[in-house]
C-alpha cells in the first residue's frame, strides 16, 4: 500500500492512497470519533483516493493515530471471536 502526502499543515492533511478498503475504514472511525471532517474521493478506478481530513483541537497526527488504534483493536477481538 502506497500512501502519499499532498498537503499538510496541523489540523488538516491530504493523501494519495491506492486502497480503497482501507481509505474507507480510516473514514468511518475517524467520523466516529468526531472529527471536524474525513472523506475520500476518486476521480477515476485507474487513479488514486484522495483521502482529506481536517480536524478540530486534536491535531491530524493524534486523530489518525487514535482510530488507527480503534481499529486495530476491533480487529484483535474479532480474531479472538473467531478462534473460539
Amino acid at each position: 500500500m502506497e500512501v502519499e502526502i499532498v498537503s499538510q499543515s496541523a489540523n488538516e492533511i491530504e493523501l494519495k492512497i491506492d486502497n480503497l478498503t482501507v481509505a474507507e475504514i480510516l473514514r468511518v472511525y475517524l467520523n466516529e470519533q468526531g472529527i471536524k471532517f474525513a472523506a475520500w474521493r476518486m476521480e477515476h478506478p485507474t487513479k488514486p483516493i484522495v483521502f482529506r481530513i481536517e480536524s478540530s483541537g486534536k491535531t491530524v497526527k493524534k486523530s489518525v493515530s487514535e482510530a488507527v488504534s480503534a481499529i486495530s483493536k476491533d480487529l484483535d477481538l474479532l480474531v479472538k471471536g473467531i478462534g473460539k
